[in-house]
């Protein structure tokens, strides 16, 4: 959102450049009595404040779709004939600046999304036989080597050629603490090099890379069409019709094309055509500030409808930084090597499971040694090569771990020891859920985990939740259907991650908890939570009736507004003079309050 003033006369050149030729019309017409240069300098600034409007009711016509735009330009046309050029020129300001206020409220609404983009450079320094040279992002490729400077954001992913890196993370997990990175460790895009200057070797392009693919979540919602402003553009033809129809009436009261141009200057569609998406682009940034990132715009909308919640249990109700309480081996020989295999490998991964390996294994003094070869499936493990050995870690079945969370180490495929996990409560899931049950809200755990464990859960919450327990993926995606065809509202899924994807998918709105690395891959979640507090559940919630609640507002007290003066207009108690200036007061108003949407 442009804040230097300088900035701001250049967005409005256009309506600037009417006014001061309306203060010219008026000393010109009204005092010089110029007729001839002033007929001109009116067809000159109507047809400077009305071109783009006309231009893109052509192409909407070309591609048979309707516009209210059409009213404004019958009230132009209508200006003309009459020769109330003076009229004529206060609509094409008030084109103007409702075009501009448009776009510069879509700027503001949008101002979080920017500051996502521009935390990337555009600009490269790749390194090839020692020599620099500078690329465009977009021409980096994979396998380049890429220089980073000390404050520099970290463009693109790629592997750390230096020997040891300092890097700031907090963009993608919101950890404040800065991660030591030793050579060949996986670094990701949107991070800081906070140490001197490092090298990479690329390992994914631009399009590809993971915090990018953040960007793209957010640069799709925004355009997207949400079901309130398909709505809207259903309304549109209504309202248009109801304006033709009040003007048919003033001229069968008064007889004369002045009065149908009072009521065309004063109709405006505003209400419908700018503050819907506004206030939506709005709600998708004011959950950005609050690290959610809301995938389409028409999941604001369900959301606020929401009427059952179902909640996965690990990582999403109790903590997601969970510790390694036991480490097993066959041979205790063997745990000083397997720890540092762990470290070197789990280090390159963003998941919570991951980082308390990497936490126990540092807290023991584990040897660092570099990797290679690193690959990460979301949702199975992580593998690489140490010292020129494969190791491989990945989620247990309960089979081998008896109901325990626990990931095995496999070395050379053969399982060489297992770390086993506690899961406590996140400390607000209990006024979270509290707070949702107030909000008249159903609440359903449903969980892979054991029924015993799971009613524990419930029972430490003490808040009336239903229990679900012991289900696979299948079986979760079939609930989510039973429990659409029996709720009264709408049914969100949460969970921290992408392992059910056939419930996140099925749900009306699937909502995960996921650090970065998942949220890239996430196809089947609609908002996810860059946190990973359970409050920012019932923060979604609360921005999507506010946003909501906004744009009907918008809608209801505009559109109602406008009809009303519509009618005063045909009874010929608002000259088009007037009504101009009302018309133009309206559309500030209903701007001003959308742009409420977008305050977190």
């Amino acid at each position: 959102m442009p804040n230097n003033p300088s900035r701001i006369l250049s967005a409005f050149r256009v309506p600037i450049i009417i006014l001061v030729g309306l203060i010219v019309y008026i000393w010109m017409f009204f005092i010089l009595r110029e007729e001839l240069f002033s007929l001109v300098l009116a067809y000159g600034l109507i047809g400077l404040g009305s071109f783009g409007l006309i231009k893109e009711t052509f192409e909407e016509l070309r591609i048979k779709q309707f516009a209210l735009d059409y009213i404004a330009i019958l009230a132009i046309i209508v200006a003309l004939v009459t020769q109330e050029y003076l009229v004529g020129i206060v609509i094409a300001l008030m084109l103007a600046t409702g075009r501009t206020l448009e776009a510069y409220g879509a700027a503001s609404a949008k101002r979080t999304l920017t500051a996502l983009v521009d935390r990337i450079p555009h600009d490269v320094v790749v390194i090839k036989n020692k020599v620099h040279s500078t690329l465009p992002l977009a021409h980096v490729r994979v396998g380049m080597k890429v220089l980073v400077r000390k404050g520099e954001v970290v463009p693109v992913d790629g592997t750390l050629s230096s020997k040891q890196a300092l890097i700031d993370e907090s963009s993608l997990t919101g950890e404040a603490y800065p991660v030591d990175k030793q050579h060949a460790d996986v670094l990701h895009s949107g991070t800081v090099n906070l140490g001197e200057s490092i090298e990479l070797i690329v390992s994914h392009e631009a399009k590809d890379a993971t915090y990018q693919k953040i960007v793209a979540m957010v640069e799709k919602a925004a355009s997207e069409k949400a079901p309130l402003v398909r709505l809207a553009d259903k309304w549109s033809v209504v309202f248009t019709v109801v304006t033709l129809c009040i003007a048919a009436i003033a001229y069968m009261i008064h007889r004369d094309l002045e009065s149908i141009l009072a009521v065309l200057v004063v109709a405006t569609p505003c209400p419908l055509i700018l503050a819907t998406p506004i206030a939506l682009l709005g709600g998708v940034n004011a959950a950005a500030t609050q690290r959610i990132i809301v995938k389409n715009l028409a999941s604001l909308e369900v959301l606020s409808r929401i009427g059952h919640l179902v909640f996965d249990k690990t990582g999403t109700i109790t903590l997601g930084k969970p510790a390694v309480t036991v480490f097993e081996t066959n041979k205790a020989t063997d745990i000083p090597h397997l720890l540092a295999a762990a470290l070197a490998i789990e280090r390159n991964s963003l998941h919570p499971l991951a980082k308390a390996i990497v936490r126990y294994a540092s807290d023991r003094n584990a040897k660092r040694l570099t990797t290679s070869h690193i690959s990460e499936v979301i949702g199975k493990g992580i593998s690489g090569k140490v010292s020129g050995v494969p190791y491989r870690l990945e989620k247990l079945s309960d089979t081998h771990t008896q109901g325990r969370m626990a990931i095995g180490i496999y070395e050379d495929s053969v399982l060489k020891g297992t770390f086993y996990f506690k899961d406590e409560l996140k400390t607000e899931s209990l006024e979270t859920l509290a707070a949702l049950i107030r909000d008249n809200l159903s609440l359903t755990l449903l969980t892979g985990d054991k029924k015993t464990v799971a009613d524990a859960l419930v029972k430490e919450l003490t808040v009336p939740m239903s229990v679900v327990a012991e289900q696979e993926p299948e079986q979760k995606a079939a609930y989510i259907r039973l429990l659409q065809q029996s709720s009264s509202g709408a049914v969100a899924m949460v969970r921290d991650g992408i392992n059910d994807a056939g419930a996140l998918a099925t749900a009306d709105v699937g909502m995960v908890f996921s650090n970065e690395e998942q949220t890239a891959a996430s196809e089947a979640a609609d908002i996810v939570f860059l946190n990973g507090t359970l409050s920012q559940v019932a923060s979604a919630l609360d921005i999507a009736k506010r946003t909501i609640r906004i744009a009907t507002q918008s809608i209801v007290w505009g559109i109602g507004l406008s009809v009303g003066c519509m009618i005063l207009a045909a009874m010929g108690y608002i000259p088009p003079i007037i009504g101009a200036g009302i018309q133009e007061a309206i559309d500030v108003a209903v701007i001003l309050n959308a742009l409420r949407a977008a305050r977190a």
